[in-house]
Formats: C-alpha cells, sequence, structure tokens
C-alpha cells in the first residue's frame, strides 16, 4: 500500500497555514480533480479523495493538533480514517464547501430548474466588411442573417395544448442523470428530454416542440466612426431565440475594413504618396492633395526634395476610443517628365549647365561621403 502523503503538501499550504488559506487551496484544488470535470481519469479520482481526506483532517482544529503531533498514526485506529472510522465522502465535503451541492456547482450554481424547459439561445458570428470612408465616419447598416426566431403558432411555448408540457420522468425535471460509481457519483445530460427537463405529448407542428423555428431576418446595426479590423461589435439579443421561451442568444459583428487604393493606416493616421511636378519641386507652390473630406492643399517650398514628408493635422481618421482625428501624412514623388520637345531638351540643357555643381545640396553631400568611403 502506498505511503500517505503529508496533509499539508497535499493542499500546497505551509504548516502554518491560517483556516482560510487552507480552505482557499482546497477550493481551487478540489474543482481541478472533480470527477465531473475529469471523467474517466482515475488519477484525478484518487487526488480528489485524497484533498478529501486532507481538508477534514486540517479544517476541524482538534483532528488537526493531532495530526500535527501523531501525523497519520493520529488516525490509524479505524482504517486510516477520523478516530474511530474512516474519512467523510468527499462528495459531501465538496458540497459542504461549495453549497448546494457538486450537481448544482457545475451545472451552474442551480441553474436548472424542474419544469422550465427552458434554454438559452446559442450566440451567432457575422463578418461584416466596410470600406475604409464608412470606417472614418461611422455608418449604419442593415444585416441579413438566418437565425431562430421564437415560433408564433404556440407563443414559443413548444405546445398549442395547454397540458401538453410533462415534467421529464426520467430526470424528475432537473434535465440531468446521475449515477453512482463507488464514492463517486457521475452525472450527464438527460437522454430523454435532452436536458430541458420537460417532454412534451403533442409538439408544435411549426416548431416541433422548440418553441423556436429558422428565418432569416434583418437586424440594424450602427457602427461607430473609428472602427478597424478586428474590430467586435455585440447586438445583444440577436442571437438566436432560446427553446422554449428561453433567453436569446446574442450577435457578434466582426469588422473587416477594405484596403483602401489611395491611403494606408496606422491607427488614427493615414498615409498616402502624391507626385509632385518637377517643376513645382524646384520652384516651390501650391499642391492638391487627397483627403477623407475631399481635396486639402499643402505649400511646396521652393527646392523640396522627393521623399519629403507633410503633415496635415487632424486629417486622419478618428479615434474609437474619444473621436479626436489622427493625422494625414503626405510624401511627395517628384515626377520627372519621359518625354520632352526638343526646344525644351535644349532649355534644360541651359539650365543645367547654368547652375553646375553649385546648387545640388544632395548630390554633393553624396560625392563627398562616396570620397571618404572610397579615399579618392
Amino acid at each position: 500500500m502506498a505511503e500517505k502523503r503529508d496533509y499539508y503538501e497535499v493542499l500546497g499550504v505551509p504548516r502554518d497555514a491560517a483556516a482560510d488559506e487552507i480552505k482557499k487551496a482546497y477550493r481551487k484544488l478540489a474543482v481541478k480533480f472533480h470527477p465531473d470535470k475529469n471523467p474517466g481519469d482515475h488519477t484525478a479520482e484518487d487526488k480528489f479523495k485524497e484533498l478529501g481526506e486532507a481538508y477534514e483532517a486540517l479544517s476541524d482544529p482538534d483532528k488537526r493538533a493531532a495530526y500535527d503531533r501523531y501525523g497519520h498514526a493520529a488516525f490509524s485506529g479505524g482504517g486510516g480514517g477520523r478516530p474511530g472510522g474512516g474519512f467523510h465522502d468527499p462528495m459531501d465535503i465538496f458540497s459542504q464547501i461549495f453549497g448546494g451541492g457538486f450537481d448544482e456547482f457545475f451545472s451552474g450554481g442551480g441553474s436548472r430548474r424542474k419544469g422550465s424547459g427552458k434554454q438559452r439561445g446559442s450566440d451567432l458570428r457575422y463578418d461584416l466588411e466596410i470600406s475604409l470612408e464608412e470606417a472614418a465616419r461611422g455608418i449604419e447598416k442593415e444585416l441579413e442573417i438566418e437565425r431562430y426566431v421564437p415560433c408564433d403558432s404556440c407563443g414559443s411555448k413548444g405546445t398549442k395544448g395547454s397540458g401538453g408540457v410533462k415534467a421529464c420522468t426520467t430526470c424528475g425535471g432537473r434535465g440531468v442523470v446521475a449515477r453512482q460509481a463507488g464514492i463517486f457519483i457521475q452525472q450527464t445530460t438527460c437522454p430523454e428530454c435532452r436536458g430541458a427537463g420537460e417532454t412534451i405529448s403533442d409538439p408544435c407542428n411549426s416548431c416541433r416542440g422548440e418553441g423556436r423555428v429558422q428565418r432569416d431576418s434583418r437586424i440594424k446595426l450602427r457602427i461607430p466612426a473609428g472602427v478597424d479590423t478586428g474590430t467586435r461589435l455585440r447586438s445583444s439579443g440577436n442571437g438566436d431565440a432560446g427553446v422554449r421561451g428561453g433567453t436569446a442568444g446574442d450577435l457578434y459583428v466582426f469588422l473587416h475594413v477594405r484596403d483602401h487604393d489611395v491611403f494606408e493606416r496606422d491607427d488614427a493616421n493615414l498615409f498616402c504618396e502624391v507626385p509632385l511636378p518637377f517643376s513645382t519641386a524646384a520652384l516651390g507652390g501650391e499642391l492638391k492633395v487627397p483627403s477623407l473630406d475631399g481635396q486639402s492643399s499643402i505649400k511646396i517650398p521652393a527646392g523640396t526634395q522627393g521623399g519629403t514628408v507633410f503633415r496635415l493635422r487632424e486629417k486622419g481618421m478618428p479615434s474609437l476610443s474619444n473621436g479626436r482625428r489622427g493625422d494625414l501624412n503626405v510624401r511627395v514623388q517628384v515626377e520627372v517628365p519621359t518625354k520632352l520637345s526638343h526646344d525644351q531638351q535644349e532649355k534644360l540643357r541651359s539650365f543645367s549647365e547654368s547652375i553646375g555643381d553649385h546648387n545640388s545640396p544632395m548630390q554633393e553631400g553624396f560625392l563627398q561621403k562616396a570620397k571618404r568611403f572610397f579615399d579618392l
């Protein structure tokens, strides 16, 4: 027979642990190794039983004092448990700690009521694609989805008759059945009523007793300004209707913002590249650029180089959290003419000769770096 482990080690607490600390440790481990959460796992069952023994010994001040003095020998008088007999059923200990019994704890705190038959509807997911402009200003969309809705024929009851609904005789209206397996009790969903707790003798012809039917539905959804790809919106109560009048589930809408032809987005900021005429880059002037509000203008200083970025404050996207707008960053790319007439070419050569190398700061800087690199 395997040697018993130290009870403090079983619960993972120090020997001077307070009563509340012992109780807290037991609660955490008992839920983890409960047989209902580990069906068919005999190791978990053994640990659950061991936890019950340890807690029973250490939760009682007299037993704890005896254990601290004599160890496991303090309880060897009648079969390895408490003096004069074995330990209590670990299920009883679990029920005392959590209140209401283990079956109610794992089924949601006793949420099943005799004869209720109501079950919450499922949550639904809908993926919606919108444009960047729609994400910027916010918009109302109408979604068309197929979902369960309450049955009008029976008023969600599942039957037209007044006496058609009866408590399930297999589970007694609880929705679950339990069976004894040694010292453990395992519970499963009732196979007769499938967890509803009720059976129907004359089900509604429209919904076949469920109290709901599938229909195409149109749902209006308000999309706030500033949303981005990955934003999730919850539409409460617009999921599947519940069984026989149960609470409806929710609809979760996942947004996808389409890539834009002009703008790239980084959170609330926008970026774009705009061609800049060669003459405007050299002489300066005004450049029309696109924005979400229409056309905007930026002043181009004389001698602007390609790759220069101009920032237009508060011309970006609104923030979803506070509504403040980001910036629009415009990178200009100097546009070099590709087709010149003979006369234009001559004038450009004359212009190039007139300025020489003294008016090309980027070229001068590059040549200086290259000269040092190659030690020319």
